[in-house]
């Protein structure tokens, strides 16, 4: 097949989200991982209503969004395929997963139904609650609420974590331990989104483990135990070299890796997931308590899901082409 008739990929990158930054890394990273001798890649930046086509960090054209396509020396380029590396709004809660259902073209992620569920926390961990999965009690709160610190303190205990109901990389999360914190943490997260999260503080260890649906097959990663050196896994730990000691596989006995896999496998299929998904957890009394569900993980170069393919023996390159092969199929 010649250079020309190689499908079209768009790895799309950036959103409206605190997470720009990090999306723009993950982006950069899925672009490197695309097989050249399968694909034409082309990296897509967007924020707001500005849609940009880039090669070689350099904006070649705009995106014409009424059939996701670009012209380019005067040839009209239409993409077959979107690969979503977008953290947050509108590449993980169903935004953008709209878009390409309506204008009939195949992308990377869950679907618009699962994204919009797992991207908000509160409906996430109501629902998957139903089937048993143990997780903190949490109670939210909407922008303007009338907040009694007391009250949330008498009933869920200290310390709590307070977080953005919608949103990630840590962004707007707070570990409460007085009382006198509660107000303030959340109006922090309502500054990442229009409900916050307050939940009971679960003490024990962080695990995450990403799984995939390849061929009609799932596939689980090894577990990464996360040990921040912060209090918790916040955004500095996160990103911030040697911050966090990231351990994978995770040193647990075999009973617990395959409790922690099983749990990963049951939310993949409860969520009715599609793509690469990250299910992060909290171990206590040999309990996995979960956190929640990344739709579009982190995927830069020092990200979980690229060091759980290469505990697991593969390579990013090999489960992309997957994705987008199967997908494309």
């Amino acid at each position: 097949m010649s250079k020309t008739q190689l499908p079209n990929i768009a790895v799309i990158a950036g959103g409206d989200s605190s997470e720009f930054v990090v999306s723009v890394k993950s982006g950069a990273n899925i672009l490197k991982a695309i097989d050249t001798k399968k694909f034409n890649r082309w990296l897509v930046q967007m924020q707001g209503q500005q849609w940009d086509v880039f090669q070689d960090e350099k904006k070649i054209a705009e995106v014409d969004k009424a059939d996701f396509s670009f012209t380019c020396d005067g040839k009209k380029i239409k993409f077959d395929f979107a690969y979503i590396t977008i953290h947050g709004t509108p590449g993980e809660d169903g935004i953008l997963q709209g878009y390409f259902e309506l204008l009939n073209i195949p992308y990377s992620t869950c679907n618009v139904h699962s994204s919009s569920l797992t991207f908000n926390k509160w409906f996430c961990n109501n629902y998957l609650r139903t089937f048993g999965i143990k997780m903190a009690v949490s109670q939210k709160f909407k922008t303007g609420e009338t907040i009694h610190p007391e009250a949330i303190a008498g009933q869920l205990g200290l310390p709590l974590f307070i977080k953005p109901n919608a949103g990630g990389s840590s962004f707007g999360i707070t570990k409460v331990k007085e009382v006198s914190q509660i107000k303030a943490a959340i109006e922090k997260a309502w500054q990442e989104s229009d409900e916050a999260l307050v939940e009971q503080f679960i003490d024990g260890h962080e695990f995450t483990c990403g799984a995939v649906r390849l061929g009609g097959k799932k596939v689980i990663f090894p577990i990464t135990e996360v040990i921040p050196q912060n209090e918790f896994f916040d955004y500095e730990a996160k990103y911030t070299p040697g911050a966090t000691e990231e351990i994978t596989p995770a040193r647990l006995p075999e009973e617990l890796t395959a409790k922690c896999k099983k749990l990963t496998a049951d939310i993949y299929d409860l969520c009715e997931c599609s793509g690469i998904v990250r299910v992060d957890f909290i171990l206590k009394n040999n309990e996995f308590y979960f956190l929640e569900v990344n739709t579009t993980p982190g995927m830069t170069a020092t990200s979980f899901i690229p060091q759980q393919i290469a505990a697991m023996g593969s390579t990013l390159q090999t489960i992309i082409t997957q994705i987008i092969e199967d997908k494309l199929a």
